[in-house]
């Protein structure tokens, strides 16, 4: 019988920021709360433009766009006036 792992090129490469703890798994940001898969300017929407220092390294680090606070404040407000449109 022929040894499988030996013909495997699975390899799983983790990176870990020192600043926030945000990871990448095969260059693929995750977020840690789900385990989905990320956006790296979501994240650095969120945390790294704000939080971040020179220790950050999210490559979008300081680049608009993506999500932010804002956007989700702003996302919530128009719900909330919907919802008190509707009753």
């Amino acid at each position: 019988m022929e040894d499988f792992r030996d013909l495997s090129d699975l390899k799983i490469e983790r990176k870990e920021c020192p600043k926030c703890g945000a990871v990448w798994l095969n260059g693929q940001h995750v977020w840690s709360g789900t385990g989905r898969k990320g956006s790296d300017l979501d994240l650095a929407g969120l945390v790294c433009n704000k939080l971040g220092d020179h220790t950050c390294i999210n490559s979008m680090k300081g680049m608009e766009g993506g999500d932010t606070w804002a956007k989700r404040l702003e996302f919530l407000q128009k719900s909330e006036e919907e919802r008190d449109a509707e009753r």
